[in-house]
């Protein structure tokens, strides 16, 4: 660049030109002076050579003004990559949610709604869909006098487990108040209906009294000696209540956040039902919140299955729910004062939603409160709860996002949310399943992102992490695996499950002879439809064995997660959730 002078040795802009700003003049230069001062070098220099040096130094001067121009302007370029930089990260562009259909995620949907039909217990009605299923566990509840039929074993046993088969039917209502209307459009509203009428209807009979309640049918450790089919079930079925004297908070809260949430399903078709729900959900809680101690300790033969971490989180889950399903006050009360300030864990993360813990369940749900229908409340208590409830949701969905100056760093190569080995697929389909809710939230209330430590996300951002999660079960990782059971064609052909594993051929195989099945290297004859299983470690290895529970189990919360997770990834423009369930 030349921006001194002509090569006729003119001066160029004169006194006032050139770049100023930088404390340099960039006038002509005086030749007759430059020759004065110069005059003492000797007189053997003609005025040729001295014009040339006058050239020569402005020619010069002329490469340093351009130079340092250069550098200016490569600085300022520089400069502006930063702020692009900077923007890009405050301000994160739409990313692209999922390369599966919309027909990948209805199919999943069926599915995951099939495995309920694997997993029921008792008389099973004329619709049923497996021919290998039959009528199984027509005494339970004999022992004590009561009928206990019904409800769905939890895995691949023949356990009745109260508390996570509770949490199966909550997480299913949820799933079916939001996205019923796409559930319905799928023609699967009435199989998810159906599954969670199975479980309401299990829990109303084994909620005898306002103080006794059921929460297990089945010797888990003897159970799982056994390899049998449910049909021909020969061990002994032991019921076991919990009362005032045997209290378990867990489970008689989680029953009670289990029936408000259906109570609101059939709010409309079928009130009586309904009522009859919230009466028997109202009175759990009341049992729950008055004798409060951990089923795990007061009954700890649960410990090696189902052993409770705490009752805290399903006390709030419960209030929760009943809040929702009644409008009372009290309940809402109940969960942002002081029972939420001991027992919410606000703006502590990471928190894992599952049949264990529900926290993170309740920052969402709550957080959904504060978004689309915010109580008139002069109560200062409720109002700053529901904001501590909402930002801990926000700081959850950071967790979650891989982006995230905050993100949780336990993943797999393929994206998915990694913390046990044991079913390690559950935290990753209800991270999934919460972060789908969520998005939805912010958009139905037209909140354009979430701050992430001064980063913005967006409702897209956070739907397309769950997903990612979804995918990961449908195949889309790196292994090529598929770990929803009859999803395409490399599903897992090996499920511990003893029903599946075993063939309905007319031979009855007895809890020590159908261990011939537990040991054969043939695929399953039965196809457990719709099992999610517990999927790959962190390294993502992973192994199709019956003999390998921690990864090739499947259990009823995950496919009820799933159904929800496909249910809302069905919509492929995001869903615009109710504003209440009222």
């Amino acid at each position: 660049m030349m921006t001194g002078g002509s090569r006729d040795g003119r001066a160029a802009g004169g006194g006032g030109g050139g770049v100023g700003s930088f404390g340099m003049a960039v006038g002509g230069y005086d030749e007759k002076a430059l020759r004065a001062q110069r005059g003492g070098r000797g007189g053997g220099e003609t005025e040729d050579e001295e014009l040339e040096e006058v050239r020569n130094a402005r020619r010069a001067r002329n490469c340093r003004i351009a130079c340092l121009l250069v550098l200016v302007i490569a600085a300022g370029i520089a400069l502006a990559l930063v702020f692009v930089e900077r923007a890009r990260k405050k301000h994160h562009e739409v990313t692209p949610v999922s390369t599966l259909s919309v027909a990948n995620y209805t199919t999943a949907l069926q599915l995951a709604l099939q495995f309920f039909d694997v997993q029921k217990s008792g008389k099973l009605p004329s619709s049923n869909p497996f021919s290998w299923r039959g009528d199984s566990c027509l005494s339970d509840g004999s022992d004590n006098g009561v009928n206990l039929t019904g409800g769905l074993f939890d895995a691949g046993d023949h356990i009745k487990f109260g508390l996570p088969m509770a949490f199966t039917a909550t997480v299913l209502s949820w799933s079916v108040l939001e996205y019923g209307s796409i559930m319905s459009q799928t023609q699967q509203l009435s199989a998810a209906t159906d599954a969670i009428r199975w479980v309401t209807d299990y829990l109303i009979k084994a909620h005898v009294s306002s103080d006794v309640f059921y929460f297990q049918v089945g010797d888990a450790a003897a159970d799982h000696k056994c390899w049998e089919r449910p049909e021909n079930n020969d061990i002994p079925r032991p019921s076991y209540q919990l009362n005032a004297t045997n209290p378990g908070t867990e489970v008689a809260a989680e029953s009670a956040a289990a029936m408000a949430a259906a109570a609101m399903v059939f709010r409309t078709t079928d009130p009586a039902y309904s009522s009859t729900l919230l009466t028997h959900a109202k009175q759990l809680f009341q049992f729950a919140d008055t004798y409060r101690a951990s089923y795990s300790i007061t009954n700890p033969f649960v410990q090696p299955f189902y052993n409770s971490t705490g009752y805290e989180d399903e006390l709030l889950w419960g209030a929760s729910w009943l809040y929702y399903a009644t409008g009372n006050s009290s309940y809402l009360n109940y969960v942002t004062s002081e029972n939420g300030a001991a027992f919410a864990k606000w703006q502590q993360y990471p928190s894992w939603f599952s049949w264990d813990d529900k926290l993170a369940g309740v920052q969402v749900l709550l957080a959904r409160l504060q978004l689309l229908s915010p109580p008139q409340s002069t109560d200062n208590g409720v109002t700053s709860g529901l904001q501590n409830y909402k930002s801990t949701a926000d700081g959850l969905m950071c967790n979650f996002l891989p982006q995230s100056p905050s993100a949780y760093n336990e993943r797999t190569k393929g994206g998915l949310i990694w913390v046990q080995e044991w079913d390690g697929l559950q935290v990753g389909v209800n991270s999934g399943l919460l972060a789908l809710f969520y998005s939805d939230y912010l958009a139905t209330a037209k909140v354009s992102s979430i701050s992430c430590s001064g980063d913005n996300f967006s409702p897209q951002d956070i739907r397309s992490f769950a997903a990612l999660q979804a995918d990961y079960v449908l195949g889309v990782n790196p292994l090529n695996q598929i770990f929803l059971v009859g999803y395409g064609s490399n599903y897992p052909k090996m499920l511990h499950h003893r029903g599946a594993s075993i063939p309905n051929d007319g031979t009855v195989y007895s809890c020590d002879s159908g261990y011939v099945w537990y040991h054969a290297t043939t695929p399953n004859p039965n196809v457990a439809s719709g099992g999610v299983v517990g999927g790959p470690f962190l390294n993502e290895t992973y192994t199709d064995a019956r003999d390998n529970p921690a990864q090739n189990e499947a259990a009823t919360y995950t496919s009820a997660s799933m159904a929800g997770l496909a249910a809302g990834l069905s919509n492929a423009g995001g869903t615009k959730v109710p504003l209440s369930w009222t």
